[in-house]
């Protein structure tokens, strides 16, 4: 049976192969899906363990989306931008690197949230692998601006200086910015920094929030859950990183499988047994 994972630090709080399993008995596929703990200096050893062993390809969490697609012989497009990658495929002619966290944080913010992110002012707090992987296909959805925001500017600007073409190309006005100068009341705010991971409180001001404006953090779970609230309390529509993981995992799935699985039951069941779990 072909074999999958999802390979980071931390790792076991993750719910990729709940929802894996459930795309692979929706659509007729036979494999397994696991997750690999990795220790912070063991990350291409262990993947590299793993396809020897027979694995067909994995996801990558933190903090090791940099190094996959390093490792990769090939990307994708959307992960040679984001210089990041959240998939791996281990082909027999050289691994593929992609990166679906962007897609599947777009897709989960216009249909299951029903925003529509054209024309809207946007905040990307952070500039590490998952901001990388979300700006790109950000920028495809034709918002009116779009301000990254990061502790380290430098590394705003790095990440807003790869991007710029294509924001032009989107008539898209895209900016780096600190996270106490990001500007005020965006449309939507979307989380894409370690600081609920780290429980190292809410980054930036409320001030950034429009009233109804949506707020999203890319964690889930417990540890999204001051972000949450705190986007709540300052009039926000509040979002986890549910919806997002399963689209971006239906993206996975179909590069691995060939076969793109409905997420609307499996979001759903998750969300079911999230409540029912904590």
């Amino acid at each position: 049976m072909d074999r999958y994972a999802v390979i980071g630090n931390p790792v076991e709080h993750s719910r990729s192969p709940f929802i894996h399993t459930q795309f692979a008995l929706a659509t007729g596929q036979e494999l397994t899906y696991t997750r690999l703990p990795c220790p912070a200096d063991g990350f291409e050893q262990a993947v590299r363990s793993f396809a020897d062993s027979g694995g067909r390809g994995c996801n990558v969490t933190v903090p090791f989306k940099f190094d996959a697609q390093r490792l990769a012989a090939r990307c994708t497009d959307r992960a040679a931008l984001a210089g990041a990658a959240n998939t791996l495929r281990f082909d027999a002619e050289g691994w593929l690197a992609d990166n679906t966290d962007g897609i599947g944080l777009v897709r989960d913010i216009e249909r299951n949230a029903g925003v529509t992110l054209a024309g809207r002012r946007l905040l990307l707090i952070g500039a590490g692998g998952a901001a990388a992987g979300a700006l790109g296909p950000l920028l495809q959805a034709h918002p009116l601006a779009l301000t990254v925001a990061n502790r380290t500017p430098l590394r705003a600007q790095a990440l807003v200086r790869r991007h710029a073409l294509l924001a032009a190309a989107h008539g898209v006005t895209l900016r780096a910015a600190a996270l106490e100068d990001c500007g005020p009341a965006f449309d939507v705010v979307v989380n894409a920094s370690a600081s609920s991971l780290a429980q190292a409180g809410v980054p930036v001001a409320a001030s950034v929030l429009a009233r109804g404006s949506l707020a999203l953090d890319m964690m889930y779970g417990p540890v999204a859950r001051p972000f949450l609230a705190w986007a709540e309390a300052h009039g926000a529509r509040a979002r986890d990183g549910l919806g997002m993981l399963v689209e971006q995992a239906a993206q996975s799935f179909w590069l691995w499988r060939g076969v793109m699985p409905e997420t609307a039951p499996v979001l759903a069941a998750l969300r079911e047994r999230w409540h029912e779990t904590g």
